[in-house]
């Protein structure tokens, strides 16, 4: 198995993207703290964890919240011993609208869950990695980050900020140990945030969900959205060693939609 005895931290880690690395990682050795708001879901996630037989925790917590995600480190670190793995994937997509409707406080907290928050954990993990000389980090990102899609800045604006971090911090971690790496997925039409999403961009292009997916993934070269599972897979990649040469990368896991 990849990660045996790793100790991995996941955040948003109750639904979508998060709970499907968490499902991969524990199937592969690793035992997973699993981090997000909603309590139910995450014990959802442990219990089925724990039921094939791997070790999880789950941990409710707010990213955006310091003394939260200081809980989430020390928590983890308490039940496992150690952080090999974080994977900063909590977020929001936050207000579909044009710039100019967006309010100081819709922006900040949407800045807030997705960059501040993977400031606040990157900082509070690095410490135990430098100690031990090796872990890795990996932000999700997104499409956004690349493309240009209307009505959604602050979260572009966000994903695109993780993929600074992820460079400098990739650049300052390297030489002690620790990888730095992003993946930038396309549409996971699976989740919910994909699909809430769908719905209000139809609404406001006045068009059917269906046809506003249809057109959406008409741009993309496979012609389909990603699985959380394909996403999965990739955070598996880049949290193995078997990426041991690969830092300071944005991975795109977008079926062929951006190029960079």
């Amino acid at each position: 198995m990849l990660l045996t005895d790793k100790v991995a931290v996941i955040t948003g880690g109750g639904r979508g993207i998060g709970r499907a690395i968490a499902l991969k990682f524990a199937g592969e050795g690793a035992a997973v703290a699993i981090a997000a708001r909603t309590q139910s879901e995450i014990d959802r996630v442990a219990q089925e964890i724990r039921a094939a037989g791997a070790r999880a925790v789950a941990i409710q917590a707010d990213v955006a919240i310091e003394k939260d995600c200081e809980r989430i480190v020390r928590e983890a670190a308490s039940q496992f011993g150690k952080v090999d793995i974080l994977v900063n994937n909590a977020g929001e997509y936050g207000p579909v609208k044009p710039i100019e409707e967006i309010t100081p406080e819709e922006w900040d907290r949407v800045i807030a869950v997705h960059l501040r928050g993977a400031y606040l954990l990157t900082r509070l993990a690095l410490p135990g990695m430098y100690a031990r000389g090796a872990g890795a980090i990996l932000n999700i990102s997104s499409l956004s980050a690349k493309s240009a899609f209307g009505w959604g800045s602050p979260y572009a604006s966000a994903k695109a900020g993780m993929l600074g971090m992820t460079r400098v911090v990739a650049a300052e971690a390297a030489r002690k140990g620790v990888r730095v790496n992003a993946i930038c997925p396309g549409p996971v039409t699976e989740t919910k945030m994909s699909k809430d999403l769908g719905q209000t961009l139809a609404e406001r292009l006045g068009v059917s969900s269906e046809e506003q997916l249809k057109g959406f993934l008409n741009t993309i070269l496979q012609g389909r959205g990603q699985t959380a599972n394909e996403i999965a897979a990739a955070a598996l990649f880049l949290c193995s060693d078997a990426a041991s040469a690969i830092t300071g990368q944005a991975l795109n896991v977008d079926g062929g939609a951006a190029f960079y």
